[in-house]
């Protein structure tokens, strides 16, 4: 029989087993051991009986033919392009392959688990979602589909039900490195950090072998402060895998724990090593250019510090030229007129106090100055206003959809109002004092002033501001846990900090007063005065605690942690001059703000 022949046959065979399915599952299940029997290891064939096992009570043979369907489908040279692509950051090449596959082969849960990953790299967490409880439907034992599911529901402000999926995997498997892991994080995210620890610690029991399992101990306890345990953890992850990436830039992202001879020559061995993953090459490159940091190394610095970049930039998806754009639609549509004409409108709560500018300029200082205060609570760089847009976008598409900020012309009072409470609402689970007032530090939401303002005009906005060639430089060292694409080029970069700095005046021209800034070297200079000026701003008393903020024992996520739990110093100031022959791209990006 020809291949065409034997093809169409199976076809046929998988078809009629389709339309028995609904009518008699029995029959159907008979059909698809038919083909497995000349073809044991037959993917479709494998889903088909798994389904006709389920449709007759019998889980858990189901589930042991589901299993094999997944490793089929790890077999398949279309899917393992596909997921190649998307592991590469070429998430529309990905699409591209496994779209028809879906429509071709709906029962399919790992080609529909990989679409729904497309969904949730491009941020469109409701539909990612939504293919995910797809893929559990046709498999509910799939575990990577349900990791991914709490996953997608933590990106929508769903932390409950994100854990309560979780719980499910661990029930099966309480030893999972993978599932605790996750748990622990996402409990740290909400800010159970105590939780969080007895989570890892309970696995750590179980698996003190896991060097995954010790790097994640590491930086929960980096979080709340414990600083010589995390280095402990981090250096007993690494004594398990010597060459754990993550785990040596954990230790150069500290930002206060030096590298001797020794690590500077293991790390050099694990980076040359043509047998390193791509993901551990990366973090190795950024903590060797933090290590010859330290001893003005600058030459071999550099050298690492843009390999790294180099790496991290070419898996991620990054337009200069769409940013600058959407930031010259807001500067056309955020006039006088408009905010006149929507005067009144949105939530009239004056809790929130948005942090906001480009990561690395300053603003975990600022929150830990102001979360020293009785009435202001600090929480952490909340996903909630990216939400919000997101889900404006999805609301509110009308007959001819517009584009992001054009679509906030199509809101009235009500929907203002509305969505400002929505973000109250969403918070909520991150306060735990009860303050008065609550700190949300995403830098991102520069982007995004013009909302803010419209859903919450009592709210307070305040930019942090940094000396640009020392704000972008410190960009370009940090390797961001995620997001933060811009930063991996040094033209980007430059971009970014123009287009920040032009929407940000713009504020300053239609809402005069409305956006407080915070100048990083001011701040350095005279800390009285700049606290006196911001807590002013802020509507708030002066306390003297907001001298002594390195005092403040709150657990802190950002780079920055051990940094403000020190008093104030100049240590970041004009860092770029050691490396500023290699800085021509941004400062021509940056042109006369160089």
């Amino acid at each position: 029989m020809s291949d065409a022949a034997r093809s169409g046959s199976l076809d046929a065979a998988l078809a009629q087993g389709e339309r028995l399915l609904g009518r008699d599952p029995d029959a159907a299940l008979a059909q698809a051991r038919e083909i497995l029997k000349v073809n044991a290891g037959q993917r479709d064939a494998l889903w088909l009986a798994g389904a006709a096992l389920r449709a007759t009570g019998r889980a858990a043979e189901a589930a042991a033919l589901e299993q094999a369907a997944i490793d089929a489908s790890g077999r398949d040279a279309a899917l393992v392009h596909a997921g190649a692509a998307i592991t590469a950051g070429r998430v529309r090449e990905a699409e591209h392959i496994l779209r028809p596959l879906v429509q071709a082969r709906p029962r399919d849960a790992v080609a529909v688990r990989m679409l729904a990953e497309i969904a949730m790299q491009l941020g469109i967490y409701a539909e990612a979602e939504a293919g995910l409880r797809r893929a559990l439907a046709i498999a509910p034992g799939f575990a990577d589909a349900r990791a991914a599911l709490a996953t997608a529901l933590l990106h929508q402000n769903r932390p409950v039900e994100a854990l309560d999926e979780l719980d499910i995997l661990l029930a099966a498997d309480p030893g999972d490195v993978r599932t605790t892991a996750a748990k622990a994080q996402m409990l740290g995210q909400i800010g159970e950090y105590a939780a969080a620890i007895g989570c890892y610690e309970q696995l750590l029991h179980i698996r003190d072998d896991a060097p995954e399992a010790w790097l994640g101990y590491g930086n929960i306890l980096k979080t709340v402060g414990r600083e010589a345990d995390a280095v402990a953890a981090y250096r007993r992850a690494l004594a398990l895998a010597p060459a754990f990436g993550e785990a040596w830039w954990s230790l150069a992202n500290l930002k206060t724990t030096g590298f001797d001879t020794q690590d500077v020559a293991a790390m050099e061995a694990a980076v040359a090593d043509p047998r390193a993953r791509p993901r551990d090459r990366i973090h190795l490159h950024f903590a060797l250019g933090e290590a010859y940091e330290a001893t003005a190394a600058f030459e071999p610095s550099f050298s690492h510090y843009a390999e790294a970049n180099r790496l991290r930039r070419r898996s991620l998806d990054h337009n200069a030229d769409a940013l600058s754009r959407q930031v010259s639609s807001s500067i056309a549509l955020y006039t006088p007129a408009f905010f006149a004409e929507r005067h009144g409108w949105g939530c009239a709560s004056a809790a929130p106090i948005f942090i906001l500018g480009m990561p690395r300029a300053g603003s975990t200082l600022i929150e830990q100055i102001l979360s020293s205060h009785s009435a202001v609570e600090g929480t952490a760089e909340l996903p909630d206003i990216a939400l919000l847009v997101q889900k404006m976008m999805i609301d509110r598409p009308g007959r001819s959809p517009l584009a992001y900020p054009g679509i906030t012309t199509r809101l009235d009072a009500d929907a203002a109002r509305a969505y400002g409470e929505e973000y109250l609402a969403g918070t909520r689970l991150h306060r735990k004092a009860g303050t008065p007032h609550f700190i949300d530090k995403m830098p991102n939401n520069w982007l995004d002033t013009g909302f803010i303002h419209l859903i919450l005009p009592h709210a307070k906005i305040i930019d942090a501001r940094r000396n640009p060639l020392d704000c972008c430089f410190s960009n370009f060292k940090q390797h961001f846990a995620r997001g933060q694409a811009f930063s991996y080029s040094l033209a980007d970069m430059g971009r970014y900090y123009r287009d920040y700095v032009r929407l940000m005046d713009h504020f300053d021209q239609v809402l005069p007063g409305r956006v407080h800034r915070v100048i990083h070297e001011e701040l350095i200079a005279d800390p009285e005065r700049e606290i006196r000026r911001l807590l002013e701003a802020l509507d708030l008393p002066f306390e003297e605690v907001c001298l002594r903020f390195h005092e403040n024992s709150r657990p802190v996520r950002t780079a920055s942690s051990q940094q403000v739990r020190r008093p104030i110093n100049r240590d970041g100031v004009e860092r770029w001059r050691a490396y500023d022959r290699w800085l021509g791209p941004l400062k021509d990006a940056l042109g006369d703000l160089a």
